[in-house]
């Protein structure tokens, strides 16, 4: 569908640039990122090509909202496609998105990647929507804008009668996500570092 019920809208292909942006932006002080890329120059200057992976991915494989004003952006992959693949990953990488991390930052991201895997089929084993990225313009914050993102996501779940799942390494999403029906299910140490995995899920509507 090309607009949801509330509101949002569907990215396009000729959008992902400033999407990408955009989520370097709102991500720029999130502590996983800190952790895989702690220079905050290196982050400011990396991590639109990091969000463009993702992006491109959910553009082929799941589904990306936006909103008519482009200052937010939601990522999300549906039942049956919600672990992204590294074959896939590496396709898209490969066909242009030119996200080069350097050594810590590659051996950080696989370290971390590693235990957010494990608590995403740990927590949500059968079919779901994974909310994988919903990041907002740092300016528009906190103004309901990631909120109305989120209700779309929400909202495909409900239709397919399936729980929705995502984390977060920022403990003050929580409360954000937990205010729109998510229940916090595990809270995850990542070995190694100062970083916490907040699993969340929202059950499909009775």
């Amino acid at each position: 569908m090309s607009q949801s019920l509330t509101g949002q809208t569907l990215l396009q292909p000729a959008q992902v640039e400033h999407a990408a942006r955009l989520l370097g932006r709102a991500f720029q002080d999130d502590p996983l990122m800190a952790y895989i890329s702690p220079s905050e120059v290196r982050r400011r200057r990396k991590l639109p090509a990091f969000f463009r992976v993702a992006i491109r991915y959910c553009l082929r494989y799941g589904t990306v909202y936006t909103t008519e004003e482009l200052d937010g952006v939601a990522c999300c992959l549906p039942p049956g496609q919600t672990e992204p693949s590294v074959s896939r990953l590496l396709r898209i990488v490969l066909s242009g998105t030119l996200w080069l991390p350097g050594p810590l930052e590659l051996r950080r991201a696989l370290h971390a990647t590693t235990y957010t895997d494990k608590t995403h089929a740990s927590t949500a084993p059968g079919p779901h929507w994974y909310l994988w990225v919903l990041g907002v313009e740092p300016e528009k914050q906190g103004r309901g804008t990631g909120g109305r993102l989120l209700e779309t996501v929400i909202q495909q779940a409900r239709e397919q009668e399936v729980p929705c799942y995502l984390e977060t390494e920022n403990p003050r999403n929580v409360p954000f996500y937990q205010k729109h029906g998510f229940r916090l299910v595990r809270e995850v140490a990542i070995p190694k570092s100062d970083v916490r995995i907040y699993a969340l899920l929202r059950e499909p509507d009775k």
